[in-house]
């Protein structure tokens, strides 16, 4: 009786040994050594791996899009905001000194027709300077019809409006309401500059308010001659 070292062992074979070939949505197992019978195993869906955390992409389309809005705001400030304030301050305070000056030498009505002369004066003045001085084809700030349309409308509508007042029969109550709109004028100048030219309120009162009053000390003092 041989020994069961010397025995034929009998055979198993380990997983090494097996070989795995798909087929459709089964897989065929069959022994490297001959003598097993292959057998179909079935093959479960692909795993597939579940999506990952947001990636950086959304800030960068949040950053390209923020651009596009600061680009968007900056030309609007070029081709519409300065050429309106640049407009608004020439009106307001180029028109102060004759306004004023006519009050005291004459009566309100002739200080309200003074008034609306020179404000449309400038402002077909103010419309040309802007639209003869730049094309907007060099500097990127719009067409020069556009510019000049604000920039004179814009100096009619600030020197108009404190000629108004002057429509009242009584010089001393027209000169109040004349100055009382000429500060509101003044601080709404001052408000846009530091809205969209990011100038502090302080910054932006003081030379307005500095050239208004220095205008209408002007004025006054003409007047009084």
């Amino acid at each position: 009786m041989p020994s069961h070292r010397y025995s034929t062992p009998r055979y198993r074979p380990s997983a090494h040994a097996l070989d795995t070939r798909t087929t459709g949505t089964h897989a065929l197992i069959s022994p490297r050594v001959g003598g097993a019978t292959a057998t179909l195993a079935p093959v479960g869906p692909p795993l597939i791996a579940p999506p990952g955390p947001g990636l950086p992409l959304g800030v960068g389309f949040a950053d390209t899009v923020l651009r596009g809005i600061e680009a968007d705001e900056q030309a609007f400030v070029l081709r519409y905001v300065q050429p309106g304030l640049v407009g608004l301050i020439d009106g307001t305070l180029s028109t102060l000194a004759p306004i004023f000056a006519v009050a005291l030498l004459s009566s309100p009505h002739a200080a309200l027709l003074v008034g609306l002369a020179t404000a449309l004066g400038a402002g077909i003045s103010m419309g040309l300077s802007e639209a003869l001085s730049d094309d907007g084809e060099q500097t990127g700030r719009g067409t020069a019809m556009t510019r000049g349309c604000i920039t004179g409308v814009m100096t009619c509508v600030g020197g108009m409006f404190h000629a108004l007042p002057f429509l009242i029969p009584d010089r001393t109550i027209a000169l109040v309401f004349a100055a009382i709109v000429v500060a509101i004028e003044l601080a709404v100048i001052a408000l846009i500059r530091k809205r969209y030219l990011e100038v502090s309120l302080r910054t932006s009162l003081i030379p307005v308010v500095f050239g208004g009053v220095l205008i209408v000390g002007v004025g006054l003092w003409l007047g009084g001659l």
